[in-house]
């Protein structure tokens, strides 16, 4: 199979692309800055591209010959608080999508987007939301929907971002101390999507992907400290007190944390249901992973 990939530069692009060149796709990565992406193009099979995603009739061009588009463009926040960041990523550059899949004929469709997506009133969960619905009333696409938890593994912007925090904060003041969080192995994650996308009884469907465990974002925290090998005290902010942090935190540069992230934090990131045993994988947990990538210093990026 030949695919497309938007917004596989990152991340979980770095654990997916390995797993389809393994599996003999061709894969073909777009990206504004090619050079970015050395590492990437060591990998049998994985062309780096360099293309305007909104640009229509570059993506156009892009999709003639594949026989599928991953999609995994998202951000965690804006460079404002008005939402248009969110929009345009998540929104529009699936709209230039649709678009170009009409174009050329393309019909198989992956997008990985958010656990809760549409749900609660964060900008982030509300675009995720309204890209999915896009997709589904498309009657050209066979779309196949990822909503993922967060997700964690060596590279990761979560426990490596507290990480980084821990070690240079004597006191950790911690916003939504008690918000609820199910994270997933970036690997499963990558496994999953991996048959997700060449089996035919995904399409039309929404996979829910979560790790085993439910815990509190103060329990993931307090697990981060332990992987560093460091003590520190975390205060829980009171809710009035957590909006002020993000209220703040949105004028600082890079927004370790913002008003959206506040408004996310308010809906569960759990869920009973999780399709990664429906591809014969078993969720791995943080214990089996974190406090390993952490204690050899990886999140030293």
């Amino acid at each position: 199979m030949h695919i497309t990939l938007l917004g596989s530069t990152g991340f979980v692009g770095s654990h997916l692309l390995p797993v389809l060149s393994a599996a003999g796709h061709t894969c073909r990565v777009l990206t504004r800055y090619p050079p970015g992406c050395r590492s990437l193009r060591l990998l049998p099979g994985v062309q780096v591209v360099r293309a305007n995603a909104y640009d229509p009739a570059e993506l156009a061009a892009q999709f003639e010959g594949a026989d599928a588009v991953i999609n995994m463009v998202g951000i965690l926040n804006e460079s404002g608080r008005s939402g248009k960041g969110f929009h345009r990523a998540h929104v529009e550059l699936t709209e230039r999508m649709i678009e170009a899949c009409a174009e050329t004929g393309l019909r198989r469709v992956l997008q990985v987007s958010a656990l809760n997506a549409g749900q609660g009133e964060s900008h982030y969960l509300r675009s995720k939301g309204e890209a999915e619905q896009r997709l589904r009333a498309a009657s050209h696409i066979d779309e196949t929907i990822v909503q993922p938890s967060v997700i964690f593994g060596p590279g990761d912007s979560f426990f490596n971002r507290f990480a980084d925090l821990l070690k240079v904060l004597p006191v950790m003041p911690l916003a939504c101390p008690d918000a609820r969080l199910q994270p997933v192995y970036v690997g499963d994650l990558a496994a999953a999507i991996g048959q997700a996308l060449v089996a035919p009884d995904t399409v039309g469907e929404t996979l829910v992907m979560v790790g085993p465990d439910e815990f509190s974002l103060r329990e993931l925290v307090e697990f981060a400290a332990a992987g560093c090998g460091i003590k520190r005290r975390i205060i829980g902010l009171p809710d009035g007190l957590a909006r002020l942090q993000g209220l703040l935190m949105d004028f600082v540069p890079g927004k370790p944390f913002s008003t959206d992230n506040y408004r996310s934090l308010q809906t569960p990131n759990t869920s009973k249901e999780n399709s990664l045993p429906r591809f014969g994988i078993r969720p791995r947990s943080i214990e089996s992973h974190v406090s390993e990538y952490l204690v050899q210093g990886k999140h030293q990026r």
